[in-house]
């Protein structure tokens, strides 16, 4: 928490959904203050997903090696599309 307090945030270039509001987030002093409450909260998957689509999301990029977190936007929708990119 205190290396995420010590850090400066810099407005994002598009908006961040975080776990523990599942909105999209843009003024960088939320963000950070999210990002130490996401150290102990629960995850918001489902809800975080959800509303990514209500917002006008079309599709879903898993950067890794998996496909966990698509198998998990599946559950959410079915019709979703998801894509995976790794390195």
């Amino acid at each position: 928490a205190a290396a995420i307090e010590a850090t400066t945030f810099k407005n994002p270039s598009c908006p961040i959904y975080q776990n523990v509001s599942t909105n999209a987030v843009t003024d960088p002093t939320e963000i950070q203050k999210n990002l130490v409450f996401q150290l102990t909260a629960p995850v918001k998957w489902t809800q975080s997903v959800q509303n990514m689509i209500k917002d006008g999301a079309t599709s879903f990029t898993e950067v890794g090696p998996g496909k966990v977190l698509q198998g998990l936007v599946k559950k959410v929708d079915r019709k979703m599309e998801t894509t995976s990119a790794a390195i």
